[in-house]
Formats: structure tokens, sequence, C-alpha cells
């Protein structure tokens, strides 16, 4: 394995590691999507608005809110410890912090993104449809992109007398082709239709990732120095 890659890995099993011991960011993500799946069942009229209909729509946007209290707090122990500091004069390149960040990162909101789902198959009564598997890898798409936009972010929101309430005026703009894209797949693929319908929406997930990812790995080390 290369010098590169077990920095990574270093970096992502020290997160991991300190959330198991807290669960801090799990528990408050994991909380706020089942009482927010709670409250929608029972806000909808069930009686002129098929649950259906607006469930894949409610399912992305309890994602993008409960995934931004645990991504918002990405750098705060490395901020309240001033261990920023040893991060930046560390021999270890500032895109493998990133990368390391966003993995991170990414289990925790895609473990939420399945809870979400999960509750809202429960209060909804949802079918996830002939492609239950293709569901789960539109969530991971979703979460990936989303993870990869808000650590970006979140380093910038935590250099700033704002802090973390800063993090989602900054990312909400940027992530409207992720929830479009993302809420219509899964729309379609709870409804059973085909594949081929899907195909579209599915390739703007992995675009936006992967654009996502290339530029926070770029940018993150103009925002952590600066």
């Amino acid at each position: 394995m290369s010098l590169y890659l077990r920095q990574v890995r270093a970096i992502i099993r020290k997160d991991l590691v300190l959330e198991l011991r807290s669960r801090e960011r799990l528990v408050s993500m994991g909380a706020f999507a089942v009482l927010a799946a709670t409250l929608f069942a029972f806000s909808i009229d069930s009686t002129r608005v098929r649950p259906g209909d607006v469930a894949a729509g409610l399912v992305w946007m309890t994602i993008v809110f409960g995934g931004l209290l645990g991504v918002g707090r990405t750098f705060q122990l490395e901020a309240e410890d001033g261990a920023m500091t040893g991060v930046l004069t560390s021999p270890t390149p500032k895109d493998a912090v990133y990368i390391g960040k966003t993995a991170a990162n990414f289990a925790l909101v895609f473990i939420v993104a399945l809870l979400v789902l999960g509750v809202f198959m429960l209060f909804f009564s949802l079918e996830l449809g002939p492609s239950p598997a293709m569901v789960v890898a539109v969530l991971g798409l979703g979460s990936l992109g989303f993870v990869a936009l808000g650590t970006l972010f979140a380093a910038v929101s935590t250099g700033t007398s704002m802090g973390e309430t800063l993090l989602p005026i900054l990312v909400f703009p940027l992530l409207l082709p992720l929830v479009v894209y993302g809420a219509g797949a899964t729309a379609r693929l709870m409804a059973g239709r085909p594949l081929s319908e899907v195909e579209g929406n599915v390739r703007m997930l992995a675009a936006f990732a992967v654009m996502a990812l290339a530029a926070g790995s770029l940018l993150f080390r103009y925002v952590v120095e600066d």
C-alpha cells in the first residue's frame, strides 16, 4: 500500500474511531431523521395526497438536513483543540486529509440515508420496487456527492465567526442538482419504472459526485491555508 493510501486510511480510521466512542454525530443525525419522518407522516393528508407521490423528495430533503448536522461538525474537534495547526503543518498532503474526511463522512451519512429510507418505508408504507439494490445505489451516489461538497464547505465555515450556521447558506444552492436527480431517480424506482428511465439521473448523480470530489481535492488546500 502506498504512503498516500496509508495516510488516507489513518484519517478515516481516526475519525470513525472517535465517532464510535462518542456517537455524537451519528445519534444527532439519526434522531433528526426519525423525528422528521414522523412529522412528515402526520402532516400529510393521505386522503388528498398519496404518500408515495411525495415520499422520494421528502427522503432526500431529510438526508440533506440530517446530514448537515453531522458534516458541519467535521472539523470541530480540530478547531476546539487547536489541532488544525498540526494538520496543516503535518507532512500529510492536504488532499489526503480531504479524501479521508470525506470517506469517513460518507460512511456516517450513508448509514443515516439507509435509516431515513427505512423509516419512510415504515411510516409511508413504501415499496422499493423491483430494483431495491438500485435504490440503495442511488442513495450511495447522492450521499457521496453531498459529503464531498459538505466536507469542503465545513472547512470554510469552521474558520468563520458564523460557524455551522454558514454551512447551509453555502451548500444548499449547490445541492439543487443532487436533490432533483436523486429524488427523480428514487421516485421512478419506487414506482417500478424501467431502469432505462433512471439511467440519465444516475449518470448525472455520478457526474455530480465526481466533480464534487475533484473540486474538493483541488480547493481544500486553499481553504484550510487561508
